[in-house]
């Protein structure tokens, strides 16, 4: 029986043409070979941390199983990087290498490119980060008929923060959340993101959307208000609702600047118009949500003077909890939006850096 399987597996992994049939002179022999190269794509770290405006490398390299080098020689190397969706269904370009052609794409024409520190080196080097350039990408290797991928994430050191505008909670639909994000220096906060910040210690009871369009929130003292005070501590899940219709806060999440922060010394206390104003003579604008929530959590920005910001709002970081300034907590305060053409306050601006 053995010897009749084996001859079977011989007549199906060798073929020869038949000498007595001319239809078959065409025939090549197929060799079927289990030990041949195979293309590896490999990343040598999974995860990189960065921060906006910075530069980073993505690792990957590629290899052939089987011998040392980095291909075979009988066809062109395709290197192909991509960003992946949330759900890994879609792919956004980034960049196309093969041979001496290369091509980026949207948002990062002029900001990538291949590091090639060796034959079978196909890491993506990324310049002045953006907060979009969050999350993970595909490094894929096309060689021939082969071809291997490996995923690197890349996190961003930032921080999340709550946002409703002036109308009140539950406002915002999915779009209008997006603009809000982007108007005060920040973009849509991740899962992962927030995720992270509930780790940290972020205990927020509104829903807010998330950038794959879910709305979430988390909350480190369960309570009554938030699900109940029996409930367990996590990120609340409360699904995916409709992007136009559907009305939640939002968590955005920002990363260090380029400029300065500052409380604005001023000799009286300002209406809203009057502080935007003071910014523009003191050679700066009035600073935005985003800004001073990363000067409170990435440089540990301090000031018990509660000052107007851009969307209208008044709050004041406090870093080192005292009495009369948070003495509970660290936390960006929100003071609300008081009236603006009556209500006196002083007012935190920000100066670019070129």
């Amino acid at each position: 029986m053995k010897s009749l399987l084996f001859l079977v597996l011989i007549s199906v992994c060798w073929a020869e043409p038949h000498p007595g049939n001319s239809s078959l002179e065409h025939e090549r022999i197929v060799h079927i070979q289990e030990n041949g190269p195979r293309l590896l794509v490999v990343a040598e770290q999974a995860k990189i941390f960065s921060h906006r405006g910075g530069n980073v490398t993505l690792p990957c390299k590629f290899y052939h199983e089987h011998t040392s080098t980095a291909g075979s020689g009988t066809h062109k190397i395709r290197v192909k990087w991509t960003k992946l969706t949330y759900d890994y269904l879609k792919e956004v370009d980034v960049f196309v290498a093969m041979g001496h052609h290369r091509k980026s794409y949207g948002s990062y024409q002029g900001r990538v490119s291949l590091r090639e520190s060796s034959e079978n080196d196909a890491s993506l080097v990324i310049t002045n980060i953006m907060l979009e350039d969050y999350g993970r990408y595909k490094c894929e290797v096309i060689e021939g008929l082969e071809d291997d991928t490996a995923v690197v994430t890349l996190n961003l050191e930032g921080v999340v923060f709550p946002y409703s505008p002036r109308l009140g909670r539950y406002n915002l639909n999915f779009h209008d959340a997006q603009r809000a994000c982007a108007e005060q220096d920040s973009v849509m906060a991740s899962f992962d993101q927030l995720y992270d910040a509930w780790r940290s210690g972020l205990d927020w009871c509104n829903a807010g959307w998330l950038s794959d369009g879910s709305v979430q929130y988390p909350i480190t003292k369960p309570r009554e208000p938030c699900g109940g005070k029996n409930t367990v501590p996590g990120v609340r899940n409360y699904g995916f609702w409709d992007k136009d219709k559907s009305r939640y806060d939002v968590f955005c999440f920002t990363s260090n600047f380029n400029g300065r922060f500052y409380y604005l010394i001023h000799p009286t206390k300002l209406t809203y118009d009057e502080a935007v104003q003071a910014c523009l003579k003191d050679g700066s604008q009035i600073a935005k949500v985003g800004q001073i929530f990363a000067a409170w959590k990435l440089l540990g920005y301090d000031r018990c003077d509660a000052g107007w910001l851009a969307d209208g709002s008044v709050r004041y970081p406090i870093s080192r909890p005292r009495k009369r300034c948070s003495p509970s907590e660290a936390a960006v305060r929100f003071v609300g939006f008081p009236d603006k053409k009556h209500k006196l306050y002083g007012v935190y601006c920000f100066r670019a850096y070129n």
